[in-house]
């Protein structure tokens, strides 16, 4: 896909568009073309509004104030007709990577895109808002090139499906002549089992308590209002809802990355903040782990190498060194123990970690915070952008952990996933915790709640 789109160059080969051969020497060409792009990890200017991102780069001319009003007027017109608001003026920085993939899809219809490439974009959505999208591009006659691993999705909203593995195309198909089951064998080549057995959840005491807890981003705007909720150990805890209503606020303030306005965190009965101000080493030297949904942005250093990556945070254990000295033998004979452990390929702990696939980057991230033996394991998206293959593992490895007896907070924007895992829901919406529900409560209920509709608000 990024040959369509112009960042990398053909070896060998053609592309046609409208059956004319067409040279496609960079992204600018694409665009010339028709083509449209949005990318699994987003191009954006953090210190930009997102209409200043959308304009980027065709906002040329004299009359830039002119300019403004009228993107600003299309956009909104955009986001109306296919249900995706998001705040024009707010910072991108600022937003959750939710928001940030919404807006991307509307940065590609407003240049125009008669073709549009999808990598993985519908974690912004409910399951009825995607199949919703899917619907309106195609009454616009767009042709849409999608990138997902949902194949629920797959066979939802596609005509033809192609399955690649290790850059081969191997198969493709009709959708009306396949199956979840020969597609999820396809993409990994052995048979996959798409739901993980497990059995029931047997809680024990409360190792996460959190009581009235509000957060504000940078702009001043509430974007956790006066959460509660509890974690028990040997308990998997989902929190659903359409990305950008606060979960990934939640998580950063509970791993001690943002600080929060009201409330109380306890963890395992003791006070966080008992000890006055209160950062990510101090919650993780209480037993807390994080595993962050954007791995490239907080989770990762791509430019080190693969065991630099495996104690980034933790590199001040004794076990690695003391003061400024590494030991270097030490953290690289660790991270062959976890590559062995987690099937990280390649086995290599000194390749770059920008030089791994999305679902072996997961693992990196997964293995560091959970061999520190944590009490509580904070996890935001997963399986973003992560294989089958890998779901699988990933699934099976937090199941084993919630056995161990450890307390898991789950968020995820894939209610199939949370469903899944978790013994029992909450749902946030619009910043606050609106419901609890049994795992096994229906989709259309889920649905209604992260849409905002309780039977509070139904009265």
């Amino acid at each position: 896909m990024s040959i369509i789109y112009g960042f990398y160059a053909t070896d060998a080969g053609e592309i046609r568009i409208d059956g004319k051969p067409v040279s496609i020497t960079d992204s600018k060409t694409a665009i010339a073309n028709g083509i449209g792009m949005i990318h699994q990890h987003f191009m954006l200017v953090d210190n930009f509004t997102v209409l200043e991102n959308v304009m980027l780069g065709v906002e040329g001319g004299l009359l830039l104030n002119a300019g403004i009003a009228k993107a600003r007027a299309v956009l909104k017109r955009l986001a109306d007709d296919y249900g995706l608001a998001v705040d024009l003026d707010a910072e991108v920085g600022e937003l959750p990577v939710g928001l940030q993939q919404r807006m991307e899809i509307l940065k590609a219809l407003f240049r125009g895109a008669d073709i549009l490439i999808l990598d993985e974009p519908t974690g912004v959505l409910t399951s009825a808002e995607a199949d919703y999208l899917f619907c309106i591009l195609r009454d616009e006659g767009k042709t849409v090139l999608l990138i997902t691993h949902k194949l629920r999705e797959i066979m939802a909203v596609t005509d033809h499906v192609s399955v690649m593995r290790r850059g081969e195309l191997v198969d493709t198909r009709e959708i009306a002549q396949t199956s979840v089951e020969e597609l999820a064998e396809l993409m990994v080549g052995r048979s996959v089992l798409l739901r993980v057995d497990k059995k029931p959840a047997e809680p024990g005491r409360t190792v996460l308590e959190v009581e009235d807890l509000t957060v504000r981003d940078g702009r001043g705007v509430v974007r956790v209002g006066h959460a509660s909720l509890c974690v028990r150990a040997g308990e998997i805890v989902g929190i659903a809802g359409v990305s950008g209503n606060g979960q990934s606020q939640l998580l950063e303030a509970l791993a001690g990355i943002r600080t929060w306005e009201t409330g109380c965190v306890l963890v395992d009965g003791r006070d966080v903040t008992a000890d006055g101000a209160v950062g990510p080493e101090e919650i993780r030297n209480m037993g807390v782990a994080h595993v962050p949904e954007d791995r490239h942005r907080m989770g990762l250093v791509n430019a080190f190498a693969e065991y630099e990556n495996s104690v980034l945070g933790y590199h001040g254990d004794p076990q690695y060194g003391s003061g400024a000295l590494m030991d270097i033998k030490s953290m690289q004979a660790d991270a062959r123990d976890k590559i062995e452990k987690y099937d990280i390929r390649p086995p290599s702990c000194t390749l770059k970690t920008s030089m791994f696939s999305g679902g072996n980057q997961q693992k990196i991230v997964l293995a560091r915070e959970i061999e520190r033996d944590p009490v509580v394991l904070l996890v935001g998206q997963p399986t973003r952008g992560v294989d089958i293959g890998a779901i699988e593992f990933i699934h099976k490895r937090l199941l084993e952990l919630r056995d161990q007896g450890k307390g898991i907070l789950l968020v995820s924007v894939e209610l199939d996933e949370i469903r899944m895992l978790a013994n029992r829901v909450l749902v946030m919406f619009d910043g606050r915790l609106v419901g609890e529900r049994a795992a096994d409560a229906s989709e259309q209920e889920f649905g209604l709640m992260m849409s905002g509709v309780t039977e509070e608000a139904a009265e």
